[in-house]
């Protein structure tokens, strides 16, 4: 259920960005918005599959994998969100703690099927 309104929020910010944005911001916070628009896409898209996985083989690896992804998304995406429609450049500050959450997922996500393997 996260995962299906994370995208259909990414689907929102980009038609928001590519239509109400693209006369307000300046062609480099439009990129950001971009940015943000693209790795929400992505990982949220990863936070399905970690769903769909979830159902079959319940694990704990798998949890955290969507935890990370989840929180990933509110700081990677929500920063640079956050700095194209304000113009706060510190908050990009926040922004490397989101992407350390996506690694982190798709770490998760590795040990989940690694554990899953047949020996």
């Amino acid at each position: 259920m996260i995962a299906s309104a994370l995208l259909a929020l990414a689907v929102a910010f980009g038609a928001f960005g590519a239509h109400a944005l693209k006369t307000q911001l300046s062609a480099e916070m439009l990129q950001t918005w971009k940015t943000a628009v693209d790795y929400h896409f992505y990982h949220a898209l990863g936070l399905l599959l970690v769903g769909v996985l979830a159902v079959s083989f319940p694990s704990t690896s798998l949890k955290w994998s969507a935890i990370f992804l989840v929180a990933g998304v509110f700081l990677f995406s929500g920063s640079l969100y956050a700095m194209a429609l304000s113009g706060i450049k510190w908050l990009g500050a926040i922004t490397p703690v989101g992407g350390v959450g996506f690694i982190l997922g798709w770490i998760m996500l590795f040990v989940a099927v690694w554990k899953k393997l047949p020996v």
